[in-house]
């Protein structure tokens, strides 16, 4: 038996999982949730917690979280290592891994549930070009309750309109990071997973102000090319595009 990734199609730690699994060739197949049910799913699959990515091993081993996800698989292999040897170097990438996680992560994820919880057509577009449910006018009207709660729990209006205000200043650590080569190389190491999964939903968010000129966007749409079709353009509280 092979491993089995669990994520859910536009979570940026799932991107995250799914291109560090890929990086180290371990054989897998990713098994795609239906987002506001995976907790139940994932549950389901034996897992203690109710988040993705969730990746079960071969052997029946199961971890969760994308920071414990990229350190398990650097220790079953060796090559193509997500963090380096030398340990001043580790450190760095560990600490930009850590505020990838913490402060950068669910910067993208608050933003889009709020949205979804408000706006049918984007729930609409989740249910027949993500998802791929029958009936996506249906499933959109139906999800709303479930949105409205994930949105709830990520956060409110004040803190997206704080998220946006700092967003000039999350991406210029991100550049800076990329200036100093702890991320962004030809060589990504965790750190680059972490970060440019995050950076690269940003991208698509249209009612944000364009910075595809910085280094972060460049980096982040080189590692990934593609992240889920062409968004609709959805409102953000405090953008102006």
């Amino acid at each position: 038996m092979t491993a089995r990734l669990y994520v859910t199609s536009l979570s940026n730690p799932s991107k995250a999982a799914i291109g560090m699994v890929a990086h180290k060739q371990l054989p897998h197949r990713v098994v795609n949730l239906t987002s506001g049910f995976h907790p139940y799913l994932v549950r389901a699959a034996g897992f203690a917690g109710s988040t993705v990515p969730a990746l079960k091993l071969a052997g029946g081993r199961r971890i969760q979280g994308s920071l414990a996800i990229s350190r398990t698989l650097d220790e079953l292999i060796a090559e193509r290592a997500l963090f380096p040897r030398r340990a001043a170097e580790r450190r760095a990438v560990e600490d930009a891994e850590r505020w990838g996680h913490d402060e950068l992560q669910p910067v993208p994820r608050r933003m889009f549930r709020y949205a979804a919880s408000r706006d049918a057509g984007l729930r609409e577009w989740i249910a027949a070009d993500v998802t791929k449910v029958p009936a996506p006018s249906l499933a959109a009207r139906i999800s709303q309750p479930i949105a409205a709660r994930r949105s709830a729990e990520a956060g409110g209006e004040a803190e997206i309109r704080a998220d946006v205000e700092r967003l000039p200043e999350l991406l210029d650590r991100v550049d800076a990071l990329v200036a100093s080569a702890v991320i962004g190389t030809d060589r990504p190491n965790a750190a680059d997973f972490q970060i440019f999964s995050s950076v690269r939903v940003l991208l698509d968010f249209k009612a944000l102000p364009d910075f595809e000129s910085r280094p972060a966007a460049e980096a982040a749409r080189r590692l990934f090319p593609v992240y889920e079709g062409e968004m609709p353009f959805f409102e953000i509280p405090g953008a102006s595009g």
